[in-house]
């Protein structure tokens, strides 16, 4: 072959031998350090494509001979930094080079860290919040060369345009100070009215004949309860009507022996012993009737009364019969209990106060009664505290009073009680339907331009519809308030998890 058809062929693999130098060499540049001298390797890492692990399961960042790796280190302790450093593949000690490391994150200023070695790695000098979403940017001086990386790593961050917020009903809010009026929440019980409590005995001894009325019954004031027969009864009914007609006799004598006495017909002692017959017959006759007043009986019905034996036990006022202790054929004593009806229209519900809310809970004060397993839900007044702690469970009780026309509220129901407590001025507060649960941690989902980020945040005192942010958001920055739910959903959707 000629020299003069060598000569193109020449000129190819020269022109190729270049081109290929220059891309191998297109990520590369060559810069000088601190001390005027050495190389400077900077090497970006896609987060977008899987990046190398190291022998600790960290991101691993290469360059030359030099190799570091990244991990976040949580266990027993706030999340942190680990560097480990590799030469050819083989550890190094972790003094042998100088890192510092530079993160970026959605709405937050740069945070940076530099390093100190401990055992065979090196620790950041501070903690790294969650999430661990960030760009890193990480320089590393070694052998009087500088070696830079930088890599991105999202976590809980999803992507949504106004459109799609929209359709999910996904409605911005603006974190900022607040009032919070905050509320003390307080376990309690919904407890009978000890005031409107009766307890119904039959006043007469006898055996119970008729019981017409169910426990757990409603009655209407002077409902009957029982039918008693009684002969002590009889036996007293019997007494006022002799004493009422003896009276009436001893009147006719009377009136008698003293129109007689006017007229000069008999004598003056004739007419006063009549007098003390009559005045005697009254006696005897309001004796008879305070008897029967004294158990629950109206003398002036007696008259029209069939049977003189028979009693009815009727309820004193309106209410639900809460207990029951007689039956058909029982004997029955004067003084036993055999009902008890409550008025409910009135409840109390008998909350526990913990000894370190004492100095807040006072007389007056207003509060909010819900059941912890119904939508009943209702206010009133703190009208009693106990002076005393139980001595079993060292708590107070504070007892707030019900209005219960309906019927609602039933003794023995598990409620909370919210009491009202003085307004306090917040710098950071956020609508607490804004709250949503990752893993352990509380979050809200700030908005960063096209995108939501959890945020985990630190609470502290809430009224039920704002609650104060002592830490993890800021002033000024914008979060979900409404349906943040959704954006939960899909982060779960995306396979979301928490693993470093």
């Amino acid at each position: 072959m000629s020299k003069t058809n060598l000569k193109p062929i020449f000129i190819v693999i020269v022109t190729g031998a270049i081109l290929g130098w220059g891309i191998l060499n297109l990520e590369k540049s060559t810069v000088t350090d601190e001390a005027g001298h050495g190389k400077s390797s900077s090497v970006p890492v896609d987060s977008s494509h899987e990046a190398e692990t190291g022998l600790r399961g960290g991101r691993l960042l290469t360059a030359d001979d030099l190799s570091v790796e990244v991990t976040i280190y949580e266990k027993g302790v706030e999340p942190q930094f680990r560097l480990y450093l590799y030469e050819k593949g083989k550890p190094i000690p972790p003094d042998s080079a100088k890192i510092t490391m530079t993160l970026s994150r959605l709405g937050r200023a740069a945070q940076l860290f530099t390093f100190k070695p401990a055992g065979d790695y090196l620790v950041g000098d501070q903690v790294v919040v969650e999430p661990h979403s960030f760009d890193a940017s990480v320089a590393v001086e070694w052998r009087n060369n500088v070696f830079h990386w930088g890599y991105s790593q999202e976590e809980f961050r999803i992507e949504m345009n106004e459109e799609i917020m929209a359709r999910a009903g996904i409605k911005l809010a603006t974190a900022g100070p607040a009032t919070i009026k905050p509320k003390l929440q307080l376990p309690g019980i919904v407890v009978f009215n000890h005031h409107n409590i009766v307890r119904i005995v039959p006043r007469t001894p006898g055996i119970v004949i008729k019981v017409p009325r169910h426990l757990g019954e409603h009655v209407e004031e002077g409902a009957v309860l029982a039918v008693v027969e009684s002969q002590l009864l009889a036996d007293l009914r019997s007494q006022y009507l002799a004493a009422q007609k003896r009276m009436v006799l001893a009147n006719v004598n009377f009136q008698r022996e003293k129109q007689l006495w006017e007229e000069k017909i008999t004598a003056k002692l004739e007419y006063l012993t009549t007098q003390q017959l009559l005045s005697e017959a009254e006696i005897a006759l309001e004796l008879a009737a305070a008897r029967l007043h004294a158990i629950g009986e109206t003398p002036e019905t007696i008259k029209v009364l069939k049977n003189l034996t028979r009693y009815e036990v009727r309820s004193p006022i309106a209410g639900l019969i809460t207990a029951k202790a007689v039956a058909r054929g029982q004997v029955v004593r004067e003084d036993d209990e055999i009902f008890t009806v409550v008025d409910t229209s009135t409840m109390y519900a008998d909350l526990t106060v913990y000894p370190k809310d004492l100095a807040i809970v006072r007389l007056g004060q207003k509060a909010t009664i819900r059941s912890t397993e119904t939508n009943i839900e209702s206010s009133g007044e703190i009208t009693y505290i106990s002076a005393m702690l139980n001595p079993q469970t060292r708590t107070a009780m504070a007892r707030v009073t019900l209005e219960n026309p309906e019927g609602v509220w039933r003794d023995g129901m598990f409620v909370n009680g919210f009491v009202n407590t003085e307004k306090i001025e917040v710098p950071v507060a956020v609508h607490i339907n804004a709250l949503q649960t990752l893993f352990d941690w509380t979050v809200v989902f700030g908005r960063y331009g096209d995108y939501f980020e959890a945020r985990p945040i630190e609470l502290g005192r809430s009224d039920g519809e704002m609650v104060e942010v002592l830490n993890g958001l800021n002033a000024g920055e914008q979060y979900a308030a409404d349906n943040s739910f959704a954006i939960k959903a899909e982060l779960g959707k995306s396979g979301a998890e928490h693993d470093h």
